[in-house]
């Protein structure tokens, strides 16, 4: 169904992400500041190919920047200014970190997601070499994505648009004609996207086609039927609006205004008696769920409303609360995926305390989750419809010059 579809972002090396972005300036100083060749190479951890440095190390000038993005023509061993401003990254799904956009510090930065990149472009990330095992098949960003950003373990990023401009879509060619003509209207690119959000971004599609889903790769069932193509866009608008944090199909006549989206009532809440202690000696370790009290202890505070669905949400497998919280606990540092050498000690440093940011961003989470869990219903009874209904076959697609011909 789409034109192009490739790798995440891969950085080769944690320390160039974090959850804040003053733990990336404070290790980027850290590098500078360091003298000696050895420890510096140490720090900026490159990967090695036959016991040499690959193609990022100290003393490679890169001659190519990310699009949108300052770029020193110097190696980082011979640079002194400042670091790149930080931006906003789609790290694990419902986990937005910051990663210092520089082509020099980032392994395979696919330069194609940062050429394409605009306040209109939304990313589907989906399982590729393996099936998807329980919450939504998909998950939805407005933020470039780690190769990891589905669920820790690779997938592949599908943007809704082939350019910056927001002027060329990325679905197949012909594709939304043949899904135009008999619907009886003209489905737009956003519809499209909206309406496999929908179809996919919900546990009732994984455990449905579970069997069918045995062999790798994501497929959607197109409705003809014109109210339930209608019903999945408004649906999938929602649910592209609640994943990207109200980034994406803000419309406040919708109910989907500006920002931060927010449960209608009985939230994730802090109360003053909760707050999550920011003192060194308190910063949080451990986090868990009393489901009587329905509240989230996180260290010595707690959140208050927090439903059972919200706190075992999974991306296939992995609870996502947990894993968010994993990587902004006292004791954080964690290995490259994929890579056995230990990382760069650079990751160590983070802040002293707990930030209050953290505590805005997971009240963030949890209302995400808690909306997301009350639209599952809706979901699963319009995935129900709309495979017992009329849709558009493979082999008219095929026939279309749409999709290729599956070799047999």
């Amino acid at each position: 169904m789409f034109d192009y579809d490739g790798s995440g972002v891969m950085p080769g090396r944690t320390w160039v992400i974090a959850p804040d972005t003053q733990s990336l300036e404070a290790r980027w100083k850290r590098l500078q500041a360091e003298t000696d060749p050895n420890k510096k190479e140490m720090l900026f951890h490159p990967h090695l190919r036959g016991g040499k440095p690959g193609d990022k190390h100290l003393n490679k000038v890169v001659k190519e920047g990310l699009t949108g993005h300052r770029h020193a023509a110097l190696s980082v061993a011979n640079d002194k200014g400042p670091m790149n401003v930080p931006q906003r990254y789609g790290f694990r799904s419902f986990d937005r970190q910051w990663i210092i956009p520089d082509a020099r510090l980032i392994n395979q930065a696919n330069p194609n997601l940062w050429a394409t990149n605009s306040p209109r472009q939304i990313y589907a990330t989906a399982p590729h070499d393996r099936t998807p095992t329980g919450g939504p098949a998909l998950a939805i960003t407005s933020l470039i994505p780690d190769l990891h950003h589905y669920n820790g373990r690779g997938g592949r990023v599908f943007p809704l648009w082939a350019d910056s401009e927001s002027k060329t879509h990325n679905f197949a060619p012909g594709i939304i004609a043949e899904l135009s003509a008999p619907l009886g209207f003209e489905v737009t690119p956003e519809d499209l996207f909206a309406y496999i959000a929908a179809v996919a971004a919900h546990p009732d599609y994984t455990a449905r086609f579970a069997k069918d889903l045995k062999q790798p790769g994501l497929r959607i069932p197109l409705t003809v039927d014109a109210d339930l193509f209608a019903q999945a866009v408004r649906l999938g608008r929602e649910i592209v609006w609640l994943h990207t944090f109200g980034d994406r199909f803000a419309d406040p006549a919708a109910g989907r205004p500006a920002g931060a989206p927010r449960m209608p009532e009985y939230g994730p809440v802090v109360s003053k008696d909760g707050t999550i202690p920011d003192s060194p000696e308190r910063f949080p370790q451990d986090i868990s769920y009393n489901g009587d009290t329905r509240r989230l202890h996180v260290g010595d505070g707690y959140i208050d409303n927090v439903s059972p669905a919200m706190w075992t949400y999974e991306i296939s497998g992995v609870p996502v609360i947990q894993h968010w919280f994993s990587y902004r606990r006292r004791d954080r540092e964690r290995p490259v995926i994929g890579d056995r050498r230990p990382p760069s000690p650079l990751g160590r440093i983070q802040p002293e305390a707990w930030l209050a940011e953290y505590t805005s961003e997971l009240v963030n989470v949890l209302h995400i989750l808690g909306r997301l869990v009350a639209l599952e219903p809706q979901q699963a009874e319009l995935l129900k419809r709309i495979v017992s209904g009329p849709t558009l076959t493979t082999d008219r697609l095929r026939e279309a010059g749409v999709i290729a011909e599956v070799p047999s």
